[in-house]
């Protein structure tokens, strides 16, 4: 099957050209000036065409929460916001703390055939903190990365043992990065927004101390910590340091956290209820700067679904969490609209990063011989993000029923067609 992408805007994170690309089969077989016959064209004119999204940091809720998302809901919603690989976190229920759940999760992913699910395994067995899994077998089975991500690793001990044992297989740790002692069962971040709603806060030095502890941790073992979601300009600043001395650190930010801050909260809507929580707007500068300046690796979304009757209580009752995957394009897009970065960075942080992380050679590009991995974007689509476009079981967006600008029109998976904006191109 041949199918040439014509009047292309193609955009990699070192060059922007103008070309046609021909696929073959499941692979991108050339780029060229040339209108090569196909069984398929499609017509570019005017779009971004750039490698399929990497979501570094998603929450599928399969196995056991399968009425929030399931791995087949969030395929489709993942395709729908031009991903094409999702790394998953471990917090099901079961947790995937064995080869066998890891195992599970990547066939039913392959069975309804639209992404590459990459499972992310537990740091520790039950999520207890005080025993590591066996690493090896999970990683046979397909694990990626390891995390107890929605609690932190709080034992010093283990979180040396991950690291080692994580390094030893080629592999890294991704830390939820809070020290659980500062929390007070805090619900958004500590400060004059929290005083004046009379909600408990969670300090930023909650994050700060954690990523301290692992930047040292990753020092002394030489092992990979991948700080999630980063959310305050002081943790950036500690990033920047371990950096600079040498210490084997990559992080990502989220698009809630460089778009939202506290202020969102006035009105006590808990589709903005996230952890870390939404912080300050000088946070938000500190997040644009950093990813401006090459020191965020990474933007992955923290896709947590929520059902409905889960969010609709009580601010303080209800749980953490946001959907990302169909708005991280339009979010990023916001960035490059405004000059915080260019489309040549929205591609690095949105896929060759992550894919150098992972250490995937035939993605994260588009080239002759990589993976036929595409995601075809709209910059200026307008479009209400509603019912009918949500591909995900819940609804937990503060976005949600609201006009947004850009999008992914066709997104392509081993050379097929897996996704198409409704009336956009054919």
């Amino acid at each position: 099957m041949k199918t040439l992408i014509k009047n292309a805007v193609i955009v990699n994170s070192d060059e922007t050209i103008k070309a046609n690309i021909l696929l073959e089969d499941e692979i991108i077989s050339q780029i060229t000036n040339e209108e090569k016959i196909a069984d398929k064209t499609i017509d570019a004119s005017g779009l971004f065409v750039v490698p399929g999204l990497i979501d570094m940091h998603t929450h599928f809720r399969d196995p056991g929460q399968e009425y929030k998302d399931d791995i087949i809901s969030c395929s489709e919603t993942a395709i729908a916001g031009g991903v094409t690989t999702a790394m998953c976190m471990a917090n099901t229920t079961p947790i995937n703390d064995n080869a066998s759940i890891t195992r599970q999760m990547i066939a039913k992913a392959k069975a309804r055939g639209l992404i590459d699910l990459l499972p992310i395994g537990a740091i520790s067995k039950g999520f207890n903190g005080d025993a590591i899994v066996e690493m090896g077998d999970m990683i046979e089975a397909g694990a990626v990365a390891f995390s107890d991500d929605g609690l932190p690793v709080s034992s010093s001990l283990v979180m040396r043992s991950a690291l080692e044992y994580s390094a030893h297989f080629g592999s890294f740790v991704i830390n939820h990065s809070e020290d659980c002692s500062l929390c007070r069962h805090g619900v958004m971040n500590e400060g004059k927004v929290a005083a004046k709603l009379g909600l408990k806060g969670m300090p930023k030095e909650q994050e700060e101390i954690m990523i301290s502890r692992d930047l040292l941790l990753a020092k002394l073992t030489g092992g990979h910590i991948h700080v999630a979601h980063v959310s305050s300009a002081w943790s950036l600043k500690l990033i920047q340091m371990a950096k600079n001395e040498g210490i084997n650190v990559t992080c990502e930010v989220t698009p809630h956290h460089f778009t939202f801050s506290e202020e969102e909260l006035y009105d006590y809507n808990t589709a903005f209820k996230m952890s870390p929580p939404l912080r300050t707007n000088e946070d938000i500068i500190s997040i644009k700067n950093g990813l401006k300046s090459g020191l965020i690796d990474v933007i992955a979304t923290d896709h947590a679904p929520h059902s409905w009757d889960d969010k609709f209580i009580e601010f303080d009752k209800a749980p953490f969490g946001i959907l990302g995957l169909q708005t991280l394009i339009p979010l990023t897009l916001k960035l490059v609209e405004e000059g915080v970065i260019s489309m040549q960075k929205f591609v690095e942080l949105t896929s060759t990063n992550a894919a150098k992380i992972l250490r995937i050679k035939n993605k994260g590009k588009i080239a002759p011989n990589f993976l036929a991995d595409i995601t075809i974007i709209d910059p200026n689509l307008e479009y209400i993000y509603d019912e009918n476009l949500n591909k995900s079981k819940s609804t937990n967006s503060p976005l949600f029923g609201k006009k947004l600008k850009g999008s992914a029109v066709k997104t392509i998976k081993n050379g097929k067609i897996v996704f198409d904006f409704p009336n956009v191109i054919e």
